[in-house]
């Protein structure tokens, strides 16, 4: 985290009858920075959004923005701005009015509120929408209402969840670089809710990956990507290739085996490591291997599959040991066809090693 915090969340508890949603949550946002809730359906994400909206009340835990509690302010002194997944405009009013609402709540005068409203719709560029009606806009078009509407009241936190899951792929790529650039030129701190790994590499400054109310990583999303602190957000966050990786000990020195590969050296990891661990390696971490490489970091395999994605070819193999891996392409290549037997090379150092027992990163 780049400066000093300006959202603090410290040690949250939300539950609902037997069910824990939050498992003492503690994360904080810098000033300006836009920060992701990345997990899947019922990790908490959205739990803990409201929870900071003020929606909802926690069990335990503290909330604070700049310095002064949240915990007892309800949700209309917090002046925190939020885009909804459902776009949520009002269809009885113009464009206009909807984005002028949270300033007429305000007490903003009329010609303040006025040039506001003009500058926030020129800011999502629908100025020349702003005497229609909702029924009369597209899905992203009602979306930069809601964004407008968000951003005008000059918030001191905005929080955004799921904004552009209603919207189609094209167009979810082209409103995420727009919220983006009006983020950063705002200078807004932004929490934004998501269940797509994609977006939220493309958009984040910081993500903080969630499963089952608990948060297991936050960093950037490079870090989140490469470095994975555990199985589930490997998973999660781009996918892998499952193997099991049987550890062996010579002296000092570990080594790792998986599949026919030769033993790959690894750090010491203490002597607490199991003999087990689950192995991973991502799709564009597999080549197709050539003379030059070592066995040791080659899987004898059998082609099974191929799916053409435009510039990559994923390629479906059969390992000896019958574990089934994907690989990612060129589709450039003079590709094996379906049936043929290959070898597939990977860089060691590549390679995350994760607990059997608690997913806890080894290596």
């Amino acid at each position: 985290m780049a400066g000093p915090a300006h959202l603090e969340v410290a040690g949250l508890v939300k539950r609902f009858g037997a069910f824990t949603a939050l498992d003492h949550v503690s994360l904080a946002a810098a000033r300006g920075e836009l920060l992701t809730l990345l997990g899947p359906s019922g990790c908490g994400k959205t739990t803990l959004l409201r929870i900071i909206a003020g929606f909802l009340r926690q069990e335990a835990g503290t909330l604070r923005l700049g310095g002064r509690a949240l915990d007892d302010m309800p949700p209309e002194a917090r002046n925190f701005g939020m885009v909804f997944q459902s776009y949520a405009v009002f269809p009885h009013l113009r464009v206009r009015d909807n984005v002028a609402y949270g300033l007429r709540a305000r007490g903003v005068g009329r010609e303040a509120s006025a040039q506001r409203v003009a500058a926030a719709l020129a800011r999502v560029r629908l100025d020349a929408l702003s005497e229609r009606y909702p029924d009369a806009l597209s899905g992203g078009q009602k979306q930069r209402v809601g964004l407008a509407r968000a951003m005008v009241i000059e918030p001191d936190l905005l929080l955004m969840d799921e904004p552009l899951s209603n919207l189609d792929a094209k167009l979810r790529i082209e409103m995420r670089d727009e919220i983006r650039h009006m983020q950063r030129e705002m200078g807004i701190t932004t929490i934004y809710v998501t269940h797509d790994q994609e977006e939220a590499l493309a958009i984040s400054d910081r993500i903080a990956v969630m499963e089952r109310g608990r948060l297991l990583q936050l960093g950037t999303p490079r870090a989140i990507f490469e470095a994975p602190c555990h199985a589930f957000v490997a998973e999660f966050v781009g996918g892998c290739n499952w193997l099991a990786g049987r550890l062996q000990r010579d002296g000092g020195a570990m080594a790792v085996c998986i599949g026919d590969a030769a033993p790959c050296p690894l750090p010491a990891l203490g002597p607490q490591a199991e003999a087990v661990a689950r192995a991973a390696l991502r799709n564009e971490d597999l080549r197709l291997a050539v003379d030059a490489d070592a066995p040791a970091s080659c899987l004898t395999a059998r082609v099974v599959s191929r799916a053409y994605l435009g510039p990559r070819t994923r390629v479906k193999c059969a390992l000896a040991d019958g574990a089934m891996v994907e690989a990612d392409l060129p589709s450039g290549l003079d590709l094996p066809e379906e049936g043929a037997a290959i070898r597939l090379a990977f860089d060691p150092a590549r390679l995350l090693l994760f607990a059997e027992a608690d997913g806890a990163r080894l290596t």
